[in-house]
């Protein structure tokens, strides 16, 4: 039987096991892959803490891991877009994505290119959606300027780049380690922690027209002030954004949105997406505890061997 990351109750790391699972059978629409990399992302560890799960405890035993890349193993009825034998990434249909094998709706897969491997697919899905998702919200365009909290993590870098592509002057906050690669993509870094307003007032002596939060870490009142209102600031982490009048940002549509517009970027240079690490899937545990401690540049991938 193949393996996949189960876990039966919310809580820390050690509620994940590596268990022995049936293959899935794909439904109406969907494929199964045969996974080669999942992305980690801080949902995941987010899901597994129960903080989304409004105190209802678990019902059955439940997987993790919302993005992945693979090859196509099986088609459900239904689907003529896809083939056996095709190297795809995309969304996860049940967020089981760290396992052997797992489900996908058919739509939600893009075929992936040779010049691109499976760690670096499985790193794109969540951070391409929620970035280009994040930009088109906040509306910035030439010209203007845009603070990102956590430019150094998976969706910060990639709206960083694509920004610049834009022609938007970026501001991102990020650990020491990072400043030097931020540089180097064309961000202005600046550090995390007390006195962040002014470092930025520093940073940006212009002003901020826009503020992108991801990183959760109750940077809302300080990027309201920098921007002059509430109505310039998202974010994609803090879920005490109603308090501050922010909007919070959350995924509507497939996340192959922004994919199309990314890729070519990614294949001729101008935008990069670093992968942190690596863990294998019996290590998942070891890789979630990573995304808490937070400050990476890029993204955390899980591997599966055949």
């Amino acid at each position: 039987m193949p393996h996949a990351i189960r876990f039966s109750a919310y809580g820390n790391t050690d509620v994940l096991t590596l268990a022995e699972v049936p293959l899935p059978e794909p439904g109406e629409g969907q494929v199964r892959v045969r996974v080669k990399a999942a992305g980690v992302n801080p949902l995941d560890w987010k899901i597994r803490k129960g903080f989304l799960s409004g105190g209802v405890p678990l019902a059955a035993p439940t997987g993790t891991g919302t993005e992945l890349s693979g090859v196509i193993d099986a088609l459900g009825p239904g689907v003529t877009s896809r083939r056996v034998g095709q190297a795809v990434f995309g969304r996860s249909a049940d967020r089981g994505a760290a396992a052997a094998f797992d489900l996908a709706a058919a739509d939600e897969l893009v075929g992936k290119p040779d010049w691109l491997s499976f760690e670096q697919a499985a790193a794109l899905p969540v951070a391409a959606e929620t970035a280009y998702r994040a930009l088109r919200e906040l509306g910035v365009g030439a010209g203007q300027s845009l603070l990102i909290h956590a430019a150094a993590g998976g969706v910060g870098l990639l709206a960083a780049q694509v920004a610049r592509t834009w022609g938007v002057t970026v501001i991102g906050t990020a650990s020491e380690r990072n400043h030097a690669f931020l540089r180097e993509i064309g961000v202005t870094p600046v550090a995390y922690g007390q006195g962040l307003a002014d470092r930025v007032r520093a940073a940006a002596p212009q002003g901020v027209d826009a503020v992108l939060d991801g990183s959760g870490q109750g940077v809302l009142p300080a990027s309201i002030e920098l921007t002059g209102s509430p109505d310039k600031v998202l974010t994609i982490a803090d879920l005490a954004a109603a308090e501050h009048g922010v909007r919070f940002s959350a995924p509507s549509g497939p996340l192959t949105g922004g994919l199309d517009e990314l890729l070519p970027l990614l294949e001729n240079g101008q935008v990069r997406m670093p992968i942190d690490s690596v863990f294998p899937l019996a290590k998942t545990a070891d890789a979630h505890q990573h995304s808490e401690g937070g400050h990476l540049r890029g993204k955390i991938v899980i591997t599966v061997e055949d």
